[in-house]
């Protein structure tokens, strides 16, 4: 049962557009009288306007108990059960509860019954601390880094399957750096481009109508674009760095050395 710090129920306003047989399931499960629950969160593409006859309505059930979690799941609704506790302790990155995180961003919280805790939380999920973004950006920007120099090395040497291959394959470690960089939880791929329109980075070049288009020539291996992003990344990392008084992630970029020289669009031949 919800303690003494988590009464008092948040208004929210109720999603519109949903299947019949999904908005009665959803309204199911907001006026369910059971003392353990204390939150509803709309999930998926029905929270973020972007459901078709096909998606799946996604509603996590937050209950003021260790829950069990086993998703319940019928032709209307999948409901998630999730315990506060679990809630309001992100996984951190490298861990397998790290990936579902994203889950939560721009989410819609439907109930909250505990004074703003559930609020809290969903937001938090899908926000990094600066010790969590340098934790992702310690992985992944120097693999981000090789495999960028190796689709141009594969360029500069005529090996156009490995330079479309690698190229590719350096898209994921890109975007993890990038949206770690901005303080976020890199989302799914399916929500990238709508992320990008309604939640804007605050780098002009990674912006909707800039990135995505580049990723698109990423994915077919163009050089330019990958020395285009890489420049855009090594300056956003420098410039984190000197924010924070520090050279960790320039340190990195440097140990390149005279491989810079091809990151960068020189050395070509």
């Amino acid at each position: 049962m919800a303690d003494e710090g988590m009464t008092g129920s948040i208004p929210h306003e109720q999603p519109g557009g949903l299947p019949a047989a999904a908005q009665a399931a959803l309204d199911e499960i907001l006026g369910r009288e059971d003392p353990q629950i204390v939150g509803v969160v709309l999930s998926g593409s029905a929270a973020r306007g972007m459901a078709t006859r096909w998606s799946d309505v996604d509603v996590f059930v937050v209950r003021d108990a260790p829950a069990d979690t086993t998703v319940l799941r019928s032709a209307a609704v999948d409901e998630v059960p999730v315990s506060l506790a679990e809630l309001e302790r992100p996984e951190t990155f490298g861990t397998d509860g790290y990936w579902y995180r994203w889950s939560f961003a721009w989410a819609r919280v439907l109930r909250d019954d505990t004074g703003g805790r559930v609020s809290a939380a969903v937001h938090r999920q899908a926000i990094l601390t600066p010790t969590e973004q340098d934790a992702v950006l310690g992985a992944r920007l120097d693999g981000y880094v090789n495999l960028v120099y190796r689709a141009l090395k594969a360029d500069r040497e005529g090996r156009e399957t490995g330079r479309r291959l690698d190229a590719a394959e350096s898209v994921p470690w890109l975007l993890d750096v990038v949206f770690a960089l901005g303080g976020r939880v890199r989302p799914y791929n399916k929500y990238l481009a709508w992320e990008l329109r309604e939640h804007p980075l605050a780098v002009p070049e990674w912006s909707a109508d800039v990135l995505v288009p580049q990723l698109e020539a990423l994915l077919d291996g163009d050089p330019a674009a990958l020395r285009e992003v890489f420049a855009s990344v090594e300056r956003e990392c420098r410039r984190r760095d000197a924010a924070l008084g520090r050279d960790d992630l320039s340190t990195t970029i440097d140990a390149w050395g005279p491989d810079l020289d091809l990151l960068r669009g020189a050395g070509r031949r």
